[in-house]
């Protein structure tokens, strides 16, 4: 080894050695946020300062001090790697870990009323396919003493790259409010490789999750006191225009492949029953018989920024707008809001999709509400979005019910 080499090595040696002391010392600020009618316990406990060395594990322990109000969910909230702007990490337990890779602006709990559990019981967690890192499931909400009631199957927000089922839970308890329904609220692939996974997700695959989650959903209805038979979709954002595609995208259920032939896109659910060929499988989800995709995107044209790995031919696959199937082939009527203060989607082409399925001779309500704005259907930790859900979610979700009733109770 020449000098000159030796040099290069010795250099690259010292940077190494230099980088990994820098992370070993890296550190990240944490703060602890105390709830209203509530304690959150932390092991090690939090330096005044909040200074906590990366990669330390911290053991986080939430307990309940006032009666009448029970544990609603532990969280952290911090800059996200999937999205560019503080996300929340929520544990459905009390007794949860975090690792502080980042820094963590607000480590707390959220405690609800324990009214909010009354008169139901819930299922959280079933899992119902792995087909990348992270395993996709659902939680079901059940009616005490339901029995073959007809089903909603919610599918949650987040620009189809962030979220859990677990932020539909303030609508879900609102729609079996009662007793007439089952809900369950489900996940699925996010976009890209944001859930860890080496080959990007498309917007087909995600579909093809929501398609499955439901025939996973049907085939243990019975369990839940479900009429597997009768099912009802909601989402709101990017959930909102995935509840449309499952409204209007059945005939497109096939196992025909996604772009192999040309011309041919059909989704394959990421799940099929034991013994269920994808025949059977289409004619399992004409059981979705209403929707309502709240403030969602529907045409291609604001679909292909989030679809820019698909083709033309893909991107128009999976737009609800341009296969609205006509009524005279298969009823689906669907129930829209949107509120006058919504900036994250526009007002114009959801008209024009409201206009496009009466066309087609389908059922369409289109509720314009003044002063709301995007997400309101959403349950989160803070209080600013409670106090949201409260003023619109609660009062819109009473209205959804309403619209339900006249194709299930009618």
């Amino acid at each position: 080894m020449n000098m000159k080499t030796l040099t290069r090595s010795l250099a690259a040696f010292a940077c190494t050695l230099l980088c990994t002391v820098a992370m070993a010392q890296e550190t990240f600020k944490v703060k602890v946020d105390q709830p209203a009618h509530g304690k959150v316990t932390v092991t090690p406990a939090v330096p005044e300062d909040g200074i906590v060395k990366a990669g330390t594990v911290l053991d986080v322990k939430v307990e309940v001090t006032d009666e009448g109000w029970v544990f609603d969910s532990g969280y952290y909230l911090s800059m996200s790697g999937e999205v560019f702007y503080p996300t929340y990490k929520e544990s459905m337990t009390p007794e949860f870990q975090v690792t502080v890779n980042t820094d963590i602006m607000s480590l707390g709990a959220s405690i609800m009323e324990a009214e909010r559990l009354d008169g139901h019981k819930e299922i959280q967690n079933v899992v119902y396919a792995q087909p990348g890192v992270k395993p996709l499931k659902y939680d079901v909400f059940i009616p005490d003493g339901a029995k073959n009631l007809p089903g909603i199957v919610i599918i949650h927000g987040g620009g189809w790259s962030s979220n859990t089922e677990d932020i539909m839970r303030g609508l879900a308890r609102e729609l079996i409010k009662g007793g007439k329904y089952v809900v369950a609220s489900i996940d699925y692939r996010w976009l890209g490789t944001r859930d860890g996974d080496k080959t990007p997700n498309s917007m087909n695959q995600i579909i093809e999750d929501c398609f499955g989650a439901i025939l996973h959903i049907k085939e243990h209805a019975a369990e839940y006191g479900m009429d597997p038979h009768n099912l009802a979709v909601t989402g709101d954002s990017a959930g909102g225009h995935l509840s449309a595609c499952m409204g209007t995208l059945i005939e497109k259920v096939g196992d025909g492949g996604w772009g192999v032939k040309s011309g041919v896109y059909e989704f394959y659910p990421t799940y099929l029953p034991e013994g269920m060929n994808i025949k059977k499988a289409r004619k399992s989800l004409m059981a979705i018989k209403a929707a309502a995709p709240s403030y969602g995107v529907f045409d291609r044209a604001n679909l292909v920024r989030f679809a820019s790995d698909l083709d033309e031919a893909g991107q128009k696959a999976i737009a609800p707008d341009d296969n609205i199937p006509s009524v005279k082939k298969r009823a689906i009527p669907q129930y829209l809001v949107l509120g006058t203060l919504d900036r994250t989607v526009k007002r114009e082409p959801i008209e024009r999709y409201v206009e496009n399925l009466k066309a087609a001779g389908q059922n369409a309500e289109l509720v314009i509400i003044e002063g709301a704005s995007h997400a309101f259907f959403d349950w989160k930790p803070d209080q600013g979005t409670k106090d949201t859900f409260a003023k619109y979610g609660v009062t819109y979700a009473a209205d959804m019910l309403r619209f339900f009733d006249e194709v299930f109770y009618k």
